[in-house]
């Protein structure tokens, strides 16, 4: 019990610095747009198998990909999650090359019984990044000066939810009531050199978020044998217009100096900033303490979104996912027996819709993703937590050349604890 409290405070102390630490997650110029990267959901033992959870079943894993998986737990647990991740990232545009690291702490979540039939969820989880700065050096005559672009900030998801078994252990029901939050920040400076004559011009424009975001999910679990069984999952995520409030600062700087000579701001409310409708549809088989084989398949209508008042910045988005775990032998003694071997791959396309412009004409384009993972459960002295690493590829494709070129090596650990909190012992 008094591992639970400790790991309760740690979440709550994770839950207080969320908002300095999750600044450092992205890289990517196509952050420039939009929400910016939308993160994966899924957490460490699902990030090796592809990004799957749909139709995850585990007793031992917490996988709010789909809340009506938390009633799946032993009714005597207590579990909690905790992720990070490091990654190396590689840009290329056809001429220039860069390449850049970053990590952080991605999510945490706890989970425990309130009744044989019912049981919670609460955590934290990223829902979008944003992180870049590039430029280049342009001129007007004889004046050259630096074109700057940067951006920062993230939204996150606080969530809690709650499942409840309806039909003899095989029907599950859940939802999640996230409270959507965060900031995003987009700098563009324009700095000239040699002349004190020129206006040095800095632009900012930062989003803040303040909403609820919800998430239902059913499950179906059908037994083939004692130790077999293929489960059914469908999730759905109602489309919503957030509570947005966008800043826009002007300021100018004279010459050379750092003082502000001219400032002009902006607060807008009421524009419409929206999430689109999402479906899921997840399937798995299971053979208990062997095999799990899942797939999972996402659809977002991001085409009826609006951003900051403006439509047609984004197209719908689709991702198919699919993994293996593989353990041995789950009760033999040699331990790598008793390791978890997962591996997986998925495929996602943008939701963005970047303007590129070809001779006279401007179209929009997108990119494609394309991921594979292998991973391992590592079981701890009680057999029953488990240390996650997954090893992640993640190449991103752009429809045309002239745009950036992205490749991610990425390394995710999580401890996943599993401790039996509501056992009473007997005293002869």
């Amino acid at each position: 019990m008094l591992k639970c409290k400790r790991l309760i405070i740690a979440a709550l102390l994770l839950f207080a610095q969320w908002g300095i630490m999750a600044q450092n997650n992205s890289n990517s110029p196509y952050t420039r747009f939009g929400y910016g990267n939308l993160a994966d959901r899924s957490f460490g033992a699902g990030r090796a198998m592809g990004g799957v959870g749909i139709g995850v079943r585990d007793s031992k894993q917490i996988n709010p990909m789909n809340p009506a998986s938390y009633s799946g737990m032993d009714s005597l647990t207590f579990l909690f999650d905790f992720g990070a991740y490091l990654q190396v990232g590689r840009f290329s545009d056809g001429t220039n090359k860069d390449k850049r690291l970053n990590g952080n702490v991605e999510y945490f979540a706890l989970q425990f019984p309130i009744t044989r039939w019912l049981a919670m969820c609460a955590g934290m989880r990223p829902y979008s990044f944003v992180g870049y700065r590039y430029g280049s050096v342009e001129s007007i005559g004889d004046t050259y000066y630096n074109n700057v672009y940067s951006g920062e900030g993230s939204l996150n998801d606080a969530f809690v939810g709650l499942s409840v078994d309806i039909w003899k252990k095989r029907l599950a029901v859940g939802a999640n009531v996230g409270y959507l939050f965060g900031k995003i920040t987009h700098l563009q400076s324009l700095q000239f050199n040699g002349t004190s004559e020129a206006y040095t011009t800095a632009r900012s424009q930062e989003l803040e978020v303040r909403d609820v975001k919800l998430d239902f999910g059913i499950q179906y679990t059908h037994p083939l044998s004692a130790t077999e069984n293929i489960t059914v999952g469908v999730t759905y995520s109602p489309a919503n217009s957030l509570n947005a409030t966008a800043y826009n600062l002007l300021q100018r700087y004279g010459g050379s100096s750092s003082e502000v000579v001219e400032a002009e701001s902006d607060t807008i409310k009421g524009l419409a900033t929206d999430l689109p409708d999402s479906y899921g549809f997840g399937l798995s088989y299971t053979k208990m303490n062997k095999l799990r084989v899942a797939a999972d398949f996402t659809y977002e209508t991001w085409e009826k979104a609006s951003y900051l008042g403006q439509e047609g910045q984004f197209k719908n988005r689709m991702r198919i996912g699919a993994g293996v775990e593989y353990t041995p032998a789950y009760n033999r003694r040699l331990y790598f027996n008793r390791i978890k071997y997962r591996a997986g791959v998925h495929y996602s396309n943008s939701y963005l819709n970047m303007q590129m412009t070809e001779g006279n004409v401007q179209r929009d384009y997108g990119y494609k993703e394309y991921g594979a993972s292998v991973g391992f459960g590592f079981p701890l002295v009680d057999n029953r937590s488990y240390l996650n690493f997954g090893f992640e590829y993640i190449k991103v494709k752009p429809e045309v050349s002239a745009m950036v070129d992205e490749q991610y090596f990425r390394l995710t650990i999580s401890y996943a604890f599993n401790e039996l909190w509501f056992f009473k012992r007997k005293v002869d």
